[in-house]
């Protein structure tokens, strides 16, 4: 077997038949069908099922899939490594919470625009287990998520700090000064960080609630300010809306409150010139935060 025989297998594996894993690799479906029947006979066992509406891996090909995937992420890091000559340039993608996104990153990725132009760098927000979960993948090269991650294979610097606060009606008071029956809380999908640490804080006080799901941090502030439920996020992203008394903001219990931000990585990935520039902005960006404060 061969890279180029692994190639069409995962196309095969991902896509679930020849014709699309065909069209994907810019070739006819005779010859995917024919490499994949090679590989078969070389390896000595099917790798698919065939059926009416494709094809599915067999138990043979559910244990070759990883290596395939494996291999064709060391090519692809191979070719990108030769490439990399210490002039950051190439596509780069970071995820982000939306927290993050919208307070802290704005002048990160302001400066490493304008300082590295040949890089085209995209910017992904998903919840903290997404962006956990894109970076083990492969899918991101890195991604500020709510942290210490407790993984092996993952490398990870801390850039900011956050504070937490609780976020009420304008005007109201906080949860903990309240008989109500059930607290409202108002959170984003299972996999936000701070969703858990409400939750979690919620539980030890034993305060019942019930949860109240959105889609977008805007979402979650404009119900808040008006009198669906209370929320905790950092204070950087409410500070806006209590400013213009949307909102009013109750500080925590200094073990409750601070959240800090790792920036990660894969520890077996490729560390190319534009992601250590990129690391490189974001603690710089830190750094001078935490001089000014």
């Amino acid at each position: 077997m061969d890279a180029g025989d692994l190639r069409v297998f995962e196309a095969v594996a991902r896509l679930g038949g020849m014709n699309k894993a065909a069209a994907e690799l810019n070739t006819v479906q005779s010859n995917v069908t024919s490499r994949i029947r090679l590989l078969e006979e070389r390896i000595g066992t099917p790798l698919f099922r065939r059926h009416a509406r494709g094809v599915a891996l067999t138990s043979a090909g559910e244990r070759l899939l990883p290596y395939a995937r494996q291999i064709a992420q060391l090519l692809a890091e191979a070719k990108q490594a030769v490439a990399d000559d210490g002039s950051p340039k190439g596509r780069l993608v970071i995820g982000s919470l939306e927290t993050t996104a919208a307070c802290r990153l704005p002048p990160v990725v302001s400066h490493y625009a304008a300082s590295f132009p040949a890089v085209s760098l995209s910017l992904r927000t998903a919840t903290n287990t997404n962006l956990i979960d894109s970076v083990l993948a492969h899918e991101l090269d890195g991604a500020f998520v709510c942290g210490p991650i407790a993984n092996p294979e993952i490398a990870q610097d801390e850039v900011f700090r956050e504070e937490l606060v609780i976020a009420t009606p304008y005007g109201r008071k906080r949860f903990g000064t309240l008989v109500d029956a059930r607290l409202k809380i108002l959170v984003k999908g299972p996999g936000c960080a701070y969703r858990a640490r409400f939750e979690a804080m919620l539980e030890r006080d034993r305060v019942a609630f019930d949860i109240i799901e959105f889609g977008t941090l805007d979402a979650i502030i404009g119900c808040v300010s008006a009198g669906l439920g209370e929320t905790m996020l950092p204070r950087s992203v409410l500070d806006a809306a209590q400013r213009e008394k949307k909102i009013s903001l109750h500080s925590l219990a200094a073990k409750d409150a601070l959240v800090k931000t790792f920036f990660i990585r894969r520890k077996d990935g490729l560390l190319s010139s534009a992601l250590a520039s990129f690391i490189d902005c974001a603690l710089s960006d830190s750094a001078a935060r935490t001089a000014a404060e």
